[in-house]
């Protein structure tokens, strides 16, 4: 199985993740965590990545996630603004979509609460900015609590 759960920084694409692989017993995949020192520097800096800096990463998290198919797929946290973003990540059309969605104010609270996360909340506009919402796959309301928005996923994914 092949999950990815999507969304702007801050809408808990983590904790949703390790709930699902929780559930699942497959391995969860945090995207930030593959980012190349560079990103994370030009992130750390408040300054947005551009397309060029995020291909090679979107790359390696889709190779990541081809590798895992042999052992029973994984689950990956990325934000994937973009359509072109998802495309990249897009190796199996099993892909299950799960795109955590927000209220800016509700995501900028969460962000500003953070401790020790290089992704700051004054890019969280950049985010919104480039957010390309798609048509498909479950759109989860981050209004709600982790436990809710798992079992609603689970309910599209286990019907």
């Amino acid at each position: 199985m092949l999950i990815i759960v999507t969304g702007v920084s801050g809408t808990g694409k983590t904790t949703i993740g390790n709930a699902l692989s929780e559930h699942f017993q497959i391995p969860f995949y945090d995207g930030d965590l593959f980012h190349p020192a560079e990103n994370i520097a030009k992130m750390s800096a408040g300054h947005p990545l551009d397309d060029n800096d995020r291909k090679p990463w979107l790359e390696l998290l889709a190779q990541k996630m081809l590798d895992s198919k042999e052992s029973g797929g994984c689950i990956l946290g990325c934000s994937a603004l973009k359509e072109k973003y998802r495309q990249i990540l897009s190796v199996d059309p099993e892909i299950h979509w799960v795109h955590l969605i927000g209220d800016r104010d509700l995501i900028w609270d969460r962000m500003t609460a953070r401790q020790n996360h290089f992704m700051k909340a004054g890019m969280l506009d950049s985010q919104f900015a480039t957010w390309e919402e798609p048509d498909y796959g479950v759109k989860i309301s981050i209004d709600q609590s982790p436990d809710n928005m798992v079992a609603e996923i689970l309910d599209h994914l286990e019907p």
